[in-house]
């Protein structure tokens, strides 16, 4: 199946679906999965209109994304949909290979790999396609001309990679991110200073940057092009609006309040209001139904400032929440007892507000591939003064695990029988705190020096943040108080969590990366730079050990208990960093740890994974809704189902949710 598509029709409730395959696509290094949404049927009938509406939203900024992530990436899209679906062949070596690039390009979001933002390497001939852009493609359908789009796609030194983080090169002119235009990273660096400076003092410090793409005019002037209504991006967020507009009028009073706020930010594309917005959505816990809409995590920039798109409709999972309900109820206590340096523990813990979700529809930046948890807003003021909101997606981490069951991958990489059965027992309850953990408290902990703005550390801010909300979940995993507060039967699902953490950053994650490549991604390099840290601190007492068996190499975590200690040592290292805004010791423990690969440990860790018939990535297919009106045309039920083609999907958003121009 690796290059076909499960015949699965639309059908049928959550329910009664429990029994159809969970990966319902496979090509490359990528499965494709479907998720559920059990409880659908039986919110009220506002509630089903208003994930309707939100819905429709978060697949209108669809071409938002792909636009962002590289100027060209329309284009590309376009051409390759023309002659996918005009192609009279369904065959044969060059055609399936054309197919897999087209299912690449859907689930990236563009031309470049989700994770390792390199360039895809097409496995079909440019002969070949030179003879399709002759069949298919004219002067009313031609996106671009051939030539330029024939260099995009197969010149390998061409907009290399999406984001380039390495170190002494100019991260931006040598990224193919459509965040800057005609302007290098000093002059970038320069243009926000100065913006900095001038806001220097405000207790609400603006997020410059976040909506909008800098650009020089023939002048040689630099200035912002904002995604607003009016703006860049205005024939998407026309459409974005028509449905919150919608959404609005069936909401509860206190989330109507927060979507206007919402859509006059749109209108207006002011920061200010971006905030104001943002403060009202933290307060609004009682809804039911909640949605993340807008330019929300900055992961692709390589300067930690442009913001992509992103919408997750969801509803609260009230069995599940409890969890999340006791860690917010003991989040000072987290906070007072943190491993870090007092001055930078918050000495009132304020608006945690922490929830078990169920996702309805996924939209821009997390669809296909998704988080499993979130905390937001993102602007440390906002967290400090008015709180954070924190989720755990548990249907999305439902469906990772179904797909995963049986797949062999414990039998393989796990040496010890007894880790294999912690693992079997505790691990799917050690994933779920550990993201709990590291989204409802480990974002929201701690706190700046007086004086330290928070964008000091640049390219490297991302993987800091990562690593310190990590850390801080892994310590507390350890701590008998969860035990105390009823949310683990014993420390074993913390060692579970442990060994499972560890092999991970040093060895399973490699499977991700290609040969002779450096890690890259933010949360990749972030679980590196831990293991790798805590295994070289921890060599001299053997805390973490490489053993080799039969020709092949395991990671296994000898003392649990001195390992948690490591955990809080880097911890406190790492809040010094980010509290303090020190760039240069931020610089030197991500390079030193996180990026670099050794190359016959990877090479071993793919050909094992390769065995195993595994893919290293997972992304998901959207349910679909259809309002049921009666014979006035008054929406009486919304009724839900669950298309499992990935190709069909993602044509049939191609033609009804693409509003932009090709090139923006």
């Amino acid at each position: 199946m690796a290059m076909g598509v499960i015949a699965l029709t639309s059908c049928g409730t959550a329910a009664e679906q429990t029994e159809q395959p969970w990966i319902v696509d496979r090509f490359d290094d990528i499965k494709v999965i479907r998720y559920e949404v059990p409880g659908f049927e039986n919110l009220s009938l506002e509630e089903k209109e208003l994930i309707y509406y939100l819905g429709e939203a978060a697949k209108c900024g669809r071409d938002i994304l792909f636009d962002q992530n590289f100027k060209y990436n329309l284009a590309v899209r376009r051409t390759l949909e023309t002659i996918y679906t005009a192609s009279d062949v369904r065959e044969g070596e060059e055609f399936l290979a054309f197919e897999k690039y087209l299912k690449k390009v859907w689930f990236a979001n563009g031309i470049h790999h989700h994770y390792s933002n390199d360039k895809f390497t097409p496995e079909f001939s440019e002969a070949w396609f030179r003879e399709q852009l002759a069949k298919y493609i004219n002067e009313e359908n031609r996106q671009i001309e051939d030539d330029f789009l024939c260099q995009i796609i197969f010149d390998p030194a061409l907009y290399a990679s999406r984001l380039n983080q390495t170190a002494g090169v100019d991260v931006v002119t040598s990224s193919a991110n459509n965040y800057y235009e005609g302007v290098n990273q000093e002059e970038v660096e320069a243009f926000y200073a100065k913006m900095v400076a001038e806001d220097a003092g405000n207790p609400e410090p603006i997020s410059y940057g976040l909506n909008s793409k800098l650009m020089k005019d023939e002048n040689g002037v630099i200035y912002e092009k904002v995604w607003k209504v009016g703006g860049m991006y205005t024939e998407a967020i026309e459409q974005i609006v028509y449905w919150l507009e919608k959404a609005a009028a069936v909401a509860n009073p206190t989330q109507r309040e927060v979507l206007e706020a919402l859509i006059k930010y749109y209108h207006s594309g002011d920061l200010k209001d971006f905030d104001d917005y943002s403060v009202l959505w933290v307060k609004d816990t009682e809804s039911n139904v909640d949605v993340v809409n807008g330019f929300i995590e900055n992961y692709g920039d390589p300067l930690g400032r442009k913001s992509s798109w992103e919408s997750v409709v969801n509803f609260r999972d009230e069995e599940a929440c409890r969890r999340t309900e006791i860690m917010a109820a003991n989040a000072q206590w987290f906070e007072d007892n943190a491993p870090i340096n007092p001055a930078y523990r918050k000495s009132e813990v304020k608006g945690i507000s922490a929830k078990v979700i169920t996702v309805a529809m996924l939209g821009g930046d997390c669809f296909p591939a998704t988080a499993i948890g979130i905390n937001l807003p993102n602007a440390d003021w906002i967290r400090k003064e008015h709180g954070s909101k924190s989720v755990t997606i548990d249907n999305i981490t439902y469906a990772y695990d179904k797909a995963a069951q049986g797949n062999g991958f414990a039998e393989e990489f796990i040496l010890r029988e007894e880790d294999r059965e912690r693992a079997k027992k505790y691990g799917k309850l050690g994933d779920d705190l550990h993201t709990d953990l590291h989204e409802c408290l480990g974002h929201g902990s701690g706190q700046l020096a007086p004086g330290t703005k928070g964008d000091e550390l640049r390219t490297y801010s991302s993987t800091l943040e990562e690593a310190r909300a990590d850390l801080f979940a892994l310590y507390y995993l350890g701590d008998e108080k969860l035990i105390e507060i009823g949310l683990i039967p014993t420390l074993d699902v913390a060692w579970s969590q442990y060994s499972d953490y560890i092999m991970n950053g040093m060895q399973t994650q490699l499977s991700r990366i290609e040969p002779g490549k450096n890690v890259e991604e933010s949360h990749m390099r972030n679980r590196k730079l831990i293991a790798e840290w805590c295994y070289e601190k921890g060599k001299d007492e053997n805390v973490i050990e490489i053993v080799k068996q039969n020709g092949k190499s395991y990671v296994v975590v000898n003392d649990f208990v001195r390992l948690r200690e490591l955990f809080g040592e880097l911890l406190y290292e790492v809040q010094r960093i980010k509290s303090e805004g020190d760039y240069e010791a931020c610089k030197k423990l991500v390079e030193d740890y996180a990026v670099q690969v050794d190359p016959e440990f990877h090479a071993e860790v793919i050909a094992r994974n390769k065995a195993l018939n595994i893919e290293p990535y997972g992304g998901f297919v959207n349910p679909e809704y259809e309002l049921v009106l009666d014979a006035e045309g008054k929406v009486v039920d919304v009724k839900i189902s669950y298309p499992a083609n990935y190709v069909e999907q993602h044509l049939k958003y191609g033609k009804e949710y693409s509003f932009l121009p090709t090139l923006n």
